[in-house]
């Protein structure tokens, strides 16, 4: 899904950007107001990884570790024409697997994982990807972010999965003061109103993608620079 125009809006900005992040302060109206933008511009945002069913999402986000998304989606866009469930991916076996992946970051070890989470969802779920976050983190190779993603995209949890991206930009525009995922997972939990929360993570990761960039965010461009409390901005002659 390609968002960069979604989130974007006329230019006005003010001055040089520094690493400087902001103490979370804005006001329940303000983080309202940002979260009715991103819904406004981006109804439905859906994940970058390309998946079939909640087995295949879960590879594909094991598979995104330390890796990107189009990076994934080129190894696993034939793949998973004819793998798409545990027992396939099972007979596929590991070498096989290994193969198929071998463009991704650590796919050795990734191969191995996804063997062992197919291995384990035969034998303790009769196949199926579990809903529940304890179950799904006692599969190999799935963390918090992981199984966040999971609840959220294939069964409509409203979690939030904080990756780099959200990480960054919940710092740097207000909405959160953490240094880890799980602090601003909490903290995002808490203020995001309930009527954004189910996309919430995904208008964050997109932005931070594609407008509010780690070294030079695009601020011109971003249809929330008003609220933002990050400055100074960059101005349109840096970009």
């Amino acid at each position: 899904m390609e968002a960069k125009a979604k989130f974007s809006s006329p230019s006005r900005a003010v001055a040089r950007p520094t690493r400087r992040r902001p103490k979370a302060k804005l006001s329940a109206a303000t983080v309202h107001e940002i979260f009715r933008r991103f819904s406004a511009a981006n109804p439905d945002p859906k994940s970058e990884l390309e998946h079939h069913n909640p087995y295949t999402l879960l590879v594909a986000v094991v598979l995104s570790a330390q890796a990107t998304d189009a990076g994934v989606n080129k190894a696993t866009r034939l793949l998973f024409k004819t793998v798409d469930t545990p027992e396939k991916m099972l007979a596929l076996g590991e070498d096989r697997l290994r193969d198929a992946i071998r463009t991704i970051g650590l796919y050795r070890n990734k191969a191995r994982n996804v063997i062992a989470l197919s291995e384990r969802l035969v034998g303790e779920h009769g196949g199926e990807v579990p809903r529940d976050r304890d179950a799904l983190e006692r599969l190999p190779g799935v963390g918090r972010k992981t199984a966040n993603v999971v609840m959220n995209v294939a069964f409509g949890a409203p979690t939030m999965a904080v990756d780099t991206h959200v990480l960054r930009v919940a710092n740097r525009i207000g909405l959160a003061s953490g240094t880890t995922p799980v602090q601003v997972e909490e903290q995002l939990l808490r203020i995001v109103p309930a009527e954004f929360a189910h996309h919430a993570h995904h208008w964050l990761i997109l932005h931070g993608r594609y407008v509010c960039k780690a070294r030079k965010p695009e601020c011109p461009r971003c249809l929330i620079r008003d609220l933002c409390l990050f400055e100074p901005k960059t101005l349109p002659s840096e970009l």
